[in-house]
């Protein structure tokens, strides 16, 4: 199986949207993931999730199933701080992204949210919500997930190419979750661009899948249909 995770187009936030920037992005990423295919197509409950998913569902007669669990705001009420700007994602906060980065985080592994300046939040609770759906998501698509071994046990092998839809906060915290990588390590170091798609390949071996990442935040679909590269319209590449 190939699962695809897309994050949104150029966004308006309220209402709940894309800019007509976002709406061309929408349709590269569709021309992207139709030359090749897709047999089951996911998204957020947002409305700008779900416009991005649909010239992709139109260009392969697709339906979409809405996952309320990836929806933002659910993560942005689990997975912030606070700071004297107002609440800020962990990975946009100087002082965190610091304390993330350090060894002492590092060494803390998946147990991190329990260093003092971080357990007066309730972290585990909301990665252990997108843990637990996460599960189910890929359970239905035949994959059982071991976290104990960062291995999938394969139920019903297939060749699906499974996309999904949703956010930047949610799908950092989401890959870092599928993937076995403890969050403050990956929120460190990767992010995820408008449109920007990552492939994830759950290949047999022994009846068990290891997820590894072939690409990630990939904006090639941009270059090809001549729309800008700017990362967050503010950095070009």
């Amino acid at each position: 199986m190939l699962f695809y995770y897309v994050r949104h187009g150029d966004p308006i936030y309220e209402p709940d949207s894309l800019t007509p920037l976002g709406s061309r992005q929408a349709e590269a990423i569709g021309k992207r993931l139709a030359q090749y295919g897709v047999d089951e197509i996911y998204a957020s409950s947002s409305e700008r999730a779900k416009l991005t998913a649909k010239p992709t569902c139109e260009m392969l007669k697709k339906e979409l199933t809405e996952l309320d669990f990836c929806n933002e705001i659910h993560a942005w009420n689990e997975l912030t701080v606070e700071t004297p700007a107002g609440k800020r994602w962990l990975f946009h906060s100087n002082d965190a992204k610091q304390l993330m980065a350090s060894p002492e985080i590092i060494n803390m592994g998946f147990n991190w949210h329990q260093h003092p300046e971080f357990a007066k939040y309730n972290f585990k609770a909301g990665l252990e919500r997108i843990q637990k759906e996460a599960d189910k998501l890929f359970a239905s698509l035949g994959y059982e997930h071991i976290p104990e071994t960062g291995k999938y046990k394969i139920i019903q092998p297939n060749d699906k190419r499974v996309a999904l839809f949703a956010h930047q906060g949610f799908g950092i915290a989401f890959l870092s979750l599928i993937l076995d990588i403890p969050y403050p390590l990956f929120a460190s170091h990767f992010d995820i661009c408008h449109t920007g798609m990552s492939v994830i390949s759950f290949e047999e071996c022994d009846g068990y899948a290891i997820p590894k990442v072939l690409t990630h935040s990939s904006d090639s679909h941009l270059y090809k249909e001549g729309l800008p590269t700017k990362y967050h319209n503010s950095i070009y590449f």
